[in-house]
């Protein structure tokens, strides 16, 4: 009986010093509200295109295209083989990742040994991250739009190259074109 004591006993001081390890300005919501205000600002701060424009506020997602083109081609559906040119970017403007190799030269993120090339990949199995691939699927061959997500919709809380964790993110995409998949009848 006693050993069952000890037992909960541990469990619970241990279930303690987990909780108060948790700061309670890292929750999932307090990260989310403040993603969304620093995506907020930048949109204010920044000239973004107008062609056409998507928003989801209370996810804190926004896409505007600066090419759009014909909304009558079918939606993009899972294993749907896209080709993309892209930029990434923090909200300070800061480029963190690029397919294109002047852009990587320009600004400091060039590598000699990576290929410079559009990204190439089947939607819908998990080849990128979530706010990158919703973004395509909401995209035409031939447009080209700007993309700004939260955080959790990125990387989340885990730290990738020159991304911070908690980063909401940009992404300049130029969707060159799709091969419809199996989905597509």
């Amino acid at each position: 009986m006693r050993t069952k004591w000890i037992v909960f006993a541990s469990l619970i001081l241990g279930a303690l010093s987990v909780a108060s390890c948790v700061d309670p300005d890292q929750t999932q919501e307090v990260i989310l509200q403040r993603d969304k205000e620093a995506i907020e600002k930048y949109i204010r701060d920044n000239a973004l295109p107008n062609a056409k424009e998507y928003s989801e506020p209370i996810e804190g997602f926004y896409m505007f295209w600066e090419v759009s083109t014909d909304p009558e081609i079918n939606n993009l559906l899972r294993s749907d083989t896209v080709r993309v040119n892209y930029t990434g970017k923090l909200l300070n403007n800061e480029v963190f990742d690029t397919s294109i190799e002047q852009i990587a030269k320009d600004n400091g993120v060039f590598s000699s040994g990576r290929t410079y090339q559009p990204l190439k990949f089947p939607l819908g199995v998990g080849y990128a991250i979530t706010g990158f691939e919703f973004a395509l699927s909401l995209m035409r061959s031939g447009e080209k739009a700007v993309v700004i997500f939260p955080s959790r919709l990125g990387y989340g809380n885990q730290p990738q190259g020159p991304v911070p964790p908690n980063s909401p993110l940009v992404f300049e995409l130029n969707l060159l074109d799709v091969k419809l998949g199996p989905n597509h009848q």
